[in-house]
């Protein structure tokens, strides 16, 4: 952040997430949710957060918070994906156990009180933040004020209901381990959306089918491509 000040840097978008809600207190969570997070990644999240908006109060310093739900899917064209180790994300473990990886997808938890008692979790397209934050950038160069949003489609999907859809998609029914609860696991995660539709005139294009059919395809296709060329 010092740094973007000595640059004299007139667009600061920052890459938040909803782990700072940690629990809902209601759903779908806005903007107004109360901030305590569960686990290391969104307490340091919110530090940011707050560190900006204490700039922001002291010396101007005009930025932008986008909070994104579950970021997933994949360039359409198969270039860029989704490709670390070690792989904590719940597609690219389904699909890898859908393209008969050495280990099934391990689901954890299934008595939370939701429908099926899994996690819900609002799943969100990496181009759907992409427009976001092209918008972000153009609504501040326009000298708005600092402002935080939500980045989700506002529909949840439970962990079951990602299964099958991978499932569906793929054409392949994988193993399922059931295992216990992980800590810091909120039961349901879904975006209230609307202040950036009303605010950014952000609409999210891509629906969770999309989501897994372009995963699908760099998975498949795109991160072998990488394996077979030249660094």
């Amino acid at each position: 952040i010092e740094a973007a000040r000595r640059a004299a840097v007139e667009a600061f978008v920052f890459s938040s997430t909803c782990a700072t809600y940690g629990a809902p207190v209601k759903v779908p969570m806005d903007e107004t949710h109360p901030q305590a997070p569960l686990n290391p990644y969104g307490r340091t999240k919110l530090m940011v957060e707050q560190i900006m908006a204490d700039l922001d109060q002291q010396v101007g310093f005009k930025h932008t918070a986008l909070r994104y739900f579950n970021a997933a899917g994949a360039d359409p064209e198969g270039r860029v994906g989704e490709r670390h180790e070690p792989e904590t994300h719940a597609i690219p473990l389904a699909i890898a156990a859908a393209r008969g990886g050495n280990r099934g997808f391990n689901l954890f938890g299934v008595d939370y009180d939701t429908r099926d008692g899994t996690c819900v979790r609002d799943y969100i397209h990496v181009l759907d933040l992409a427009d976001a934050h092209v918008l972000a950038v153009q609504r501040l160069l326009r000298g708005e004020p600092s402002e935080v949003f939500n980045l989700g489609t506002g529909t949840g999907t439970t962990v079951k209901e990602l299964i099958t859809a991978i499932e569906t998609v793929s054409g392949r029914a994988f193993p399922v381990e059931i295992a216990e609860r992980r800590p810091g696991d909120a039961p349901i995660l879904v975006a209230d959306n609307a202040k950036a539709k009303a605010m950014l005139g952000w609409t999210p294009r891509y629906a969770l089918e999309d989501i897994i059919r372009h995963a699908w395809a760099w998975h498949a296709e795109g991160a072998l491509r990488l394996e077979r060329e030249p660094v």
